[in-house]
């Protein structure tokens, strides 16, 4: 059954070109270039604490702006996640996590509920406008999870209670989400089918 929840997915578009492949039952294997390296960074961050093994191979018109990669990516990575799942049978659904990074605090809720809807709030004033790294608009850290949660149909909130650092604040959402991501993927061998009372998610 674990071997079932795999997805591969390539998209060529004229802004860029990804290659991804996942596993939700891996240990956190990462294998990722996506040619923004504060993004490498979230990414292999989010494949760690979700324990899904993880590649990524990316390029795209980052000499633009890395919003189309960053977009895309995000687009991709939440259909692989939504294919995985196949039918959602025996799966937990629900997931929690309360998550530090230092002087930072964020709360992620994730519900595999087929119902993309994402709740995100608390980064501080100005935290959009900041370039991470000097090239990852902060701006692009709720984008991503706009992406993840509308095209796997998840509802998540991502609630930052605080921090000062971009760095750390999104690092922190980051790995929230994948713990939260990671309970509520998980299959409970008490679940018996589809765990809904409608039969369907």
């Amino acid at each position: 059954m674990t071997s079932q929840r795999t997805a591969h997915i390539q998209r060529e578009t004229s802004e860029s070109s990804i290659d991804l492949t996942l596993n939700l039952d891996g240990s956190g294997i990462t294998d990722i270039t996506t040619s923004v390296p504060f993004f490498d960074h979230m990414l292999t961050a989010f494949a760690k604490h979700s324990l899904i093994d993880l590649t990524v191979k990316a390029k795209g018109d980052i000499e633009i702006d890395v919003h189309h990669t960053v977009e895309d990516i995000g687009i991709v990575l939440g259909k692989a996640i939504g294919q995985a799942l196949g039918d959602k049978a025996g799966i937990a659904r629900f997931g929690d996590a309360l998550v530090p990074l230092d002087e930072a605090l964020v709360q992620a809720v994730v519900d595999v509920s087929g119902r993309p809807f994402l709740v995100h709030t608390g980064e501080p004033a100005g935290f959009e406008f900041h370039l991470i790294g000097g090239h990852f608009t902060g701006s692009m850290v709720r984008h991503v999870f706009e992406a993840i949660t509308f095209h796997a149909a998840l509802t998540v909130h991502i609630t930052v209670m605080g921090g000062r650092d971009p760095h750390h604040i999104a690092e922190a959402e980051f790995k929230a989400f994948a713990r939260a991501l990671r309970q509520a993927v998980a299959l409970d061998p008490r679940v018996q089918g589809i765990p809904s009372t409608k039969g369907a998610l």
